[in-house]
Parts: structure tokens; C-alpha cells; sequence
């Protein structure tokens, strides 16, 4: 699959961008920041265990830039790459639109109760890419 410069996005998005200029993910597609995760070795404060990936999660829900540190098990299903390289996280409004024409490494799954998420990659660099079921304003739906 061709990355996201490339393929169905190709005529959207520029070739380059000015310095003061947003990213095209955000500019163009309307793709939201959500976080960063930077994998680590170091066991960290108030990590939470993820049982189906063997790994811990910590920092992001008291990080005011959305900083998510990441450590794994030895025998983590992930991809080496998820589990080496820091990542970026947008919230996309549909999923499997935002996957369309990217290289997928690890494909659309839940890995909580409301929430999907998947991984691209682009020019090396992992892409996390999440959707939120939003929660009914309207009481008992």
C-alpha cells in the first residue's frame, strides 16, 4: 500500500509545506493530535497493564502534551517497530476512511470499549490512527 503523500491522498496534499504551515494530516484530512508514545525500557509510575498486547501504558492521563510512555513484554504481539520507534497519535472522525490507501502494520482492532485504533506507517515512522464511539448526550441511549 502506497504511504499517505501517495495513492488516494496524492492530489490533496502538497508536495512541501511553509514552516508556519500545519501538518496536511491536520491542515487537509482534519485529523486531530491525541498523543505521543515513546517506548521505554524503564518500568515507570502508575503503569497500566494491556493483557492482549503484553504492555504497559503510563504518563498520558497526567501529560499535558499527551506524552504516553510504553514498555513491553519480551513476547509483545506488536510489530518492532511499534515497540522501538515513538509514534504520533491522531483522532480521525472515520477509521477505515483515514486507512484507505495507507501501509496498515498493525490492522484496525479495540483495544478498550469504545475505542479503534490502527497503525501506518509513513517515511519510517510509526502513525497511530483512533476513533472514539461518542458518548449519547440523550440519557439511557
Amino acid at each position: 500500500m502506497a504511504d499517505m503523500f501517495s495513492s488516494v491522498h496524492e492530489t490533496s496534499l502538497p508536495e512541501y509545506r511553509r514552516d508556519d504551515e500545519p501538518p496536511p494530516a491536520v491542515a487537509k484530512l482534519g485529523w486531530r493530535y491525541h498523543h505521543m508514545g515513546i517506548p521505554t525500557a524503564l518500568p515507570r509510575r502508575n503503569e497500566k497493564y494491556i493483557a492482549q498486547f503484553k504492555m504497559y501504558v503510563s504518563g498520558f492521563n497526567h501529560s499535558p502534551y499527551g506524552i504516553e510512555w510504553m514498555r513491553f513484554e519480551p513476547d509483545s504481539p506488536l510489530p518492532e517497530i511499534i515497540r522501538t520507534v515513538a509514534h504520533i497519535a491522531f483522532e480521525v472522525d472515520d477509521l477505515d476512511a483515514a486507512l484507505q490507501g495507507q501501509e496498515i502494520i498493525f490492522p484496525a482492532g479495540s483495544p478498550s470499549d469504545g475505542v479503534r485504533t490502527a497503525m501506518i506507517v509513513h517515511n519510517g515512522a510509526p502513525v497511530e490512527l483512533i476513533t472514539f464511539r461518542k458518548k449519547s448526550s440523550i440519557p439511557g441511549t
